[in-house]
Parts: structure tokens; sequence; C-alpha cells
């Protein structure tokens, strides 16, 4: 089911994919902060989460022939209190090098995998 992006070095995702494409536009599910070895990176450090999450965002973009640009908006959910929501946007913000596509930061109650504090989910066109 992601033979794709497991050959591009992402984690396993036991029963659900990292994408699909449709045409010119790539659904892709949330990029948790996973290694390769499915080992959750950055314990306690939104920073370091949501770099692994937006690394691994660019991987499914990659193997689907899809780009950075083609990107056209960006969710980022973050557990935890505005100091999180802060050190979560900075790793945005330098991912993007300050071109941050249209974007919404939520804080949440919690995600999906214990000791999780960020998640990105993104809608992605290509023109």
């Amino acid at each position: 089911m992601n033979e794709v992006e497991l050959a591009a070095g992402l984690p396993a995702t036991p029963q659900y994919q990292y994408a699909q494409r449709v045409g010119h536009q790539l659904f892709v599910a949330g990029q948790v902060p996973h290694n390769a070895q499915g080992q959750l990176v950055g314990l306690d450090d939104p920073h370091a989460q949501a770099s692994q999450c937006l690394h691994n965002l660019s991987v499914v973009l990659d193997v689907h022939g899809f780009s950075t640009s083609d990107i056209r908006r960006i969710v980022v959910y973050v557990v935890g209190g505005q100091i999180h929501l802060s050190a979560a946007w900075k790793a945005v913000t330098e991912h993007f090098n300050g071109l941050v596509p249209p974007a919404t930061l939520l804080g949440v109650a919690r995600l999906g995998h214990s000791g999780q504090l960020v998640e990105v989910d993104a809608t992605v066109l290509k023109s």
C-alpha cells in the first residue's frame, strides 16, 4: 500500500496510506514525527517534531512527483500551550525559508501517538 514511501525511507503506516494522487491533486495523510525506523523524534520538543513532520511531507511530495511549491495550504496541529505553538511555527518558517504557504496553526488536546506533539497536514495541487 505504501511501497514508494517505504522505498524512500519513510516508516511503515499500518492500515492507512501516506497519500493518494487524483489527477493534479495529492491527498496527503497528516504527517507525524516518526523517523525511518518508526521511532518518535524529539520527545518533548515541538520544534524537532515539526521539522520531522515537514521532512516526511517533503519525501511524500517527492515520491509522488510534487514539490514544496505545489503546497496550497498547510495545517499544523500542536499539543500544548503558546510556547509549543511558537516552537513548532519556528520550524515551519525555517522549513519554508520564511515563505510559508497559507497556513493554520492549531492548538489541540492530543494527537494519535503517545508523546506526539505535532502533526502536519497539507493540501497539494500541481498547477
